[in-house]
């Protein structure tokens, strides 16, 4: 949508709720997949309209200030891919009130949510099966995850087909949430339906 900025996004994010007849952060919250990874660089986070620029330190604000005004409830990818310290910065600050995702931080793989839950980097991982390549490693990575406290979140990927398996698999492990997208195509809503 052609919008001003982030901030305007969340608004109507709010309203929508409003008008849907639910309590904003009581009955539904906002999930943000912030996907830093594909805005930052040369160590610096370009915002993709706005073009403003800012360190990992003052994203961290930005998302603090942001969840203290909206009813953010989970940040996916908050910092870049391998920024593991940044990732343990932001989970102590903002931890215990809002999920902080690992996706490109960990991209399904056991060896790097190892390395991340040594540092307290992130709170949660978002779980691919096909990006790790094999169920035995989706449910090593999903075990270890929920060994450390972390949360799971099982998700299809971009270019995906109306095979309802991931929604089964968030089953069969007890994920907890899945990602799937908005119910506004078949290969979405058709993963809603098997979970119903």
């Amino acid at each position: 949508p052609d919008l001003e900025g982030d901030e305007q996004a969340l608004a109507f994010l709010v309203e929508a709720i409003g008008r849907a007849g639910y309590r904003p952060g009581d009955e539904v919250c906002i999930a943000i997949d912030a996907a830093t990874s594909d805005w930052f660089r040369e160590g610096r986070y370009v915002f993709p309209k706005k073009g403003t620029e800012m360190s990992a330190g003052q994203l961290a604000t930005y998302f603090r200030e942001l969840a203290g005004r909206y009813p953010i409830l989970s940040i996916e990818d908050p910092l870049s891919e391998e920024d593991f310290p940044g990732f343990a910065n932001i989970t102590q600050d903002m931890g215990g009130k809002v999920q902080i995702v690992g996706d490109d931080l960990f991209v399904t793989n056991p060896q790097r949510l190892q390395k991340g839950i040594g540092q307290g980097s992130a709170n949660a991982v978002l779980v691919k099966p096909n990006q790790i390549g094999s169920l035995s490693e989706t449910m090593q990575t999903v075990l270890l995850a929920k060994k450390h406290g972390y949360g799971t979140i099982l998700s299809h990927r971009s270019g995906e087909t109306e095979d309802t398996s991931i929604a089964d698999i968030a089953v069969g492990l007890n994920a907890g949430q899945i990602k799937t997208g908005a119910p506004a195509r078949s290969e979405r809503v058709c993963k809603y339906n098997r979970l119903l």
